[in-house]
């Protein structure tokens, strides 16, 4: 018999997991078997998994976040009993920890309780995974469960980074930059390491574009600066949040519009970036289908652009020059046109691109004119948190 990590990263539609096997020695990079419900909150969610290509799923409508996970739990047990294998521990990708968790930990009562004090700053992301941890909590108490954090990866960060232009009261209260996607650009510091050795400890900047989007300054393989800070709706320009905006339009929307904060915080979340802007998608994949003669989808577009370029180019000058560019997560590992548009304007840094290279999408899309390699990196947050709990276990067993 074998021990696995089940690794539960949870979101506010959709449930991913993935079973990794202890057994074998470094942990390997693929999971045994992993799979998905979607649309958790839809008229039609589905479940996929490994070798079964999703299809539809009945869950309660009264609670459909505790169903889907219900489900997973009930398929979980299934392949156990067909493979001769338990569960040694649970690892949950959790999006904050605050300024009081920057390892992995062993989650219990008075941890959840912390950690449901963050939900405020991650409001999209955090109360899901703490719902299932609550869940196993109660259903399955003796199984170890794991947070892994998506801050603690920016924990190098200088103090000069993470303070905002505040009161020092605000300072000393906990408001400060703290970063976002950590899982990400950890894995990322890992794979780059073994790929390109000493290389990739010189100043790096890595995209994490996806529906959420930020980008992290590593030096030495650590985070140095990243473009998310005190919340998740900083930085880059996102699939439906707006990213860095100036402070005085929310004022302005709160005070001459009348809107309230709830209003607000729908409009900051879920009605800005490419949606806001193009009225059409937060997808970038379907808004290139539909770009020409469409003013505002062109307009969408080149501010999502724009903004990366504008962020790389200060990141940049943090770190004091760039030596290696490298895209990850949805829309950096697979969408060609949005990292051509993104390289063409970082054609100043002496970045050139293979435009063959990129439409194959592979491990280096820059040509041999560049000075600078520009790289894309299939990241694996599931793995990273796998990674930690299973370091984790000889401490969880006892």
């Amino acid at each position: 018999m074998s021990d696995l990590v089940l690794v539960l990263n949870c979101g506010s539609s959709s449930i991913k997991f993935a079973l990794f096997d202890t057994s074998t020695q470094p942990l390997p990079r693929a999971p045994l078997w992993n799979g998905k419900v979607d649309g958790i909150t839809g008229a039609a969610p589905t479940f996929g998994e490994t070798g079964v290509a999703p299809g539809p799923v009945v869950l309660d409508a009264a609670h459909p976040y505790r169903a889907a996970l219900e489900h997973i739990h009930a398929r979980v047990l299934v392949r156990m009993a067909q493979g001769g294998h338990r569960i040694a521990a649970v690892a949950h990708r959790v999006v904050h920890g605050g300024a009081k968790y920057f390892d992995p930990v062993r989650v219990d009562a008075r941890v959840l309780d912390d950690l449901r004090g963050l939900i405020p700053l991650a409001p999209l992301h955090q109360p899901f995974a703490l719902e299932a941890i609550a869940a196993l909590l109660e259903t399955a108490p003796e199984l170890p469960q794991v947070a892994c954090f998506d801050t603690a990866f920016h924990h190098t960060l200088p103090e000069v980074e993470k303070m905002l232009p505040l009161s020092w009261d605000a300072w000393e209260r906990g408001l400060r930059r703290y970063g976002f996607h950590g899982l990400s650009y950890e894995y990322l510091s890992i794979a780059l390491a073994e790929r390109y050795g000493d290389a990739a400890r010189g100043r790096t900047i890595a995209l994490h574009l996806g529906s959420g989007a930020s980008l992290c300054a590593m030096q030495d393989l650590q985070s140095v600066a990243t473009t998310m800070g005190f919340s998740a709706l900083d930085g880059l320009m996102m699939g439906t949040r707006c990213g860095a905006l100036d402070p005085g339009a929310v004022l302005y929307l709160m005070e001459i519009e009348k809107l309230s904060l709830e209003a607000v915080g729908h409009l900051l979340y879920h009605g800005s970036g490419l949606l806001g802007i193009s009225g059409v998608s937060s997808d970038p994949r379907v808004l290139l289908t539909q770009e020409a003669g469409n003013a505002r989808i062109e307009a969408a577009l080149a501010l999502y652009v724009r903004r990366i370029v504008r962020e790389v180019g200060a990141l940049a000058a943090v770190l004091g020059g760039l030596d290696m560019l490298v895209f990850t997560a949805g829309i950096g590992e697979h969408n060609v046109a949005i990292r051509e548009r993104v390289c063409a304007g970082l054609a100043y840094l002496g970045v050139a691109l293979d435009l063959d290279a990129n439409t194959q999408n592979a491990d280096c899309i820059s040509s041999a004119a560049s000075r600078i390699p520009v790289l894309v990196e299939r990241t694996n947050e599931e793995w990273v948190a796998a990674w930690h709990a299973c370091r984790l276990l000889p401490e969880l067993a006892q």
